[in-house]
């Protein structure tokens, strides 16, 4: 009987937009939930448990032989829908084992390499790569980029709500200033051409737009990176102008890589690991870096100094002494 109460899926994501998580947590936990719940052949979840759970996780391990980041991606999702929608405090959710990462070290290209990658890149897509290992941006927060979080005067940028819902600031690297700012002014244009057919709507972040209805229209919440094409918000708020797919840039990222000869598996990540290394063996504090990268833990950043440019930690061979 229906007791008037929304479906199971509808109350993930009503707790999930309370949260103001991203449109891509929202997306990848409801689908978590559907496949838990296909697997264990459509029975409720307010009826199954912690034998359930590692059972999943152990046919996506073992059956699907998926990564530990996505088993962990799943037992997290799946953890909400117990603990935040079902509001079952079980003393099994905690004893729940998540699969070991591997501890890998990161891929950094030396400064040549990142110059030959450059130099094969262009148009917006080598704009978005400077900004990665200009100022040490993750792909998702220079495509997120709103105008007004660049600061020409200044030569900073803000990101906001980083990674962990954090704001933190950055450089703007001065060789990236001129062609960033003609590139802001071809965007500006569309945004006026997109006006000018009554559209110009920027998606806003959480609950900006019933705060300040008419942010959205301004130039200042524009995306720095606008797609090409217009497209409804999947929460069917209205029609905007999104930021470039993020796929966009890693297609050009993988292809100049192969056209500049690069044997090492380059990625637009690759670009913030050379940033941090590269400041690092110029000498940078590491505290410094940490606070650019916005990195909770230093812990973190000290990866980067066992991929320094000195051979391994730095030990002097006995081969060249």
């Amino acid at each position: 009987m229906d007791d008037g109460k929304p479906k199971l899926l509808d109350q993930l994501r009503q707790q999930i937009r309370v949260r103001n998580y991203s449109i891509r947590t929202e997306t990848v936990y409801a689908e978590w939930a559907k496949r838990y719940i296909r697997f264990h052949l459509y029975r409720h979840p307010a009826e199954m448990g912690a034998a359930e759970i590692e059972a999943f996780l152990t046919h996506l391990a073992v059956k699907r032989n998926v990564s530990a980041s996505t088993q962990n991606q799943a037992l997290a999702a799946l953890l909400f829908l117990y603990k935040e929608v079902l509001k079952l405090d079980l003393p099994w959710l905690q004893g729940v084992v998540r699969a070991k990462k591997p501890k890998r070290l990161p891929v950094v290209l030396s400064q040549d390499e990142v110059a030959l990658l450059l130099e094969r890149m262009q148009g917006v897509q080598r704009l978005v790569a400077n900004l990665l290992y200009g100022s040490g941006l993750r792909l998702l927060e220079a495509l997120r980029l709103r105008a007004k979080d660049v600061d020409f005067a200044r030569r900073e940028i803000l990101v906001r709500d980083g990674k962990g819902q954090k704001d933190r600031v950055t450089m703007l690297p001065k060789r990236v200033v001129e062609p960033l700012q003609a590139h802001l002014e071809m965007v500006r244009r569309l945004h006026r051409e997109d006006l000018a057919d009554g559209l110009g709507e920027a998606n806003l972040p959480f609950a900006l737009a019933r705060k300040y209805p008419n942010a959205a229209r301004e130039w200042g919440w524009q995306f720095v990176f606008p797609s090409v094409n217009r497209s409804c918000d999947p929460r069917g708020q209205g029609i905007f102008r999104h930021h470039l797919h993020e796929k966009t840039i890693q297609r050009a990222v993988r292809e100049a890589a192969r056209r500049a000869g690069l044997l090492k598996h380059a990625t637009p990540h690759s670009l913030r690991h050379s940033f941090a290394t590269h400041l690092l063996e110029a000498g940078q504090d590491i505290r410094t870096v940490q606070e650019l990268l916005g990195h909770s833990d230093v812990k973190t950043t000290m990866i980067y100094t066992h991929v320094l440019n000195r051979g391994g930690l730095a030990v002097l061979s006995p081969l060249d002494r």
